[in-house]
């Protein structure tokens, strides 16, 4: 996951609708079931798709009144936290 395309997908999320980013995340995944789709391509998919399901987490944070910058790092850490265990 990476913090700035998260960060510019929750913007996106905030300045269009939520159901974009959602519908996008269905199509990607979707598209894994290409069984052609080298090891390579999937990984790619995995990743837009992760930082998009980070994007849409970060965004209930915000609409629950926490701050932006607030919800983007506690949103890290909690990956951070998952990867060290």
């Amino acid at each position: 996951m990476k913090l700035p395309v998260i960060k510019h997908l929750t913007q996106f999320i905030e300045e269009n609708d939520e159901d974009f980013v959602i519908e996008t995340i269905e199509t990607l995944e979707s598209l894994t079931e290409v069984s052609s789709l080298k090891d390579e391509e999937l990984d790619v998919i995995g990743e837009l798709i992760s930082n998009m399901y980070g994007a849409v987490e970060v965004n209930k944070m915000v609409k629950s009144g926490t701050p932006k910058k607030e919800a983007l790092n506690t949103f890290m850490s909690r990956v951070l936290g998952s990867i060290d265990k």
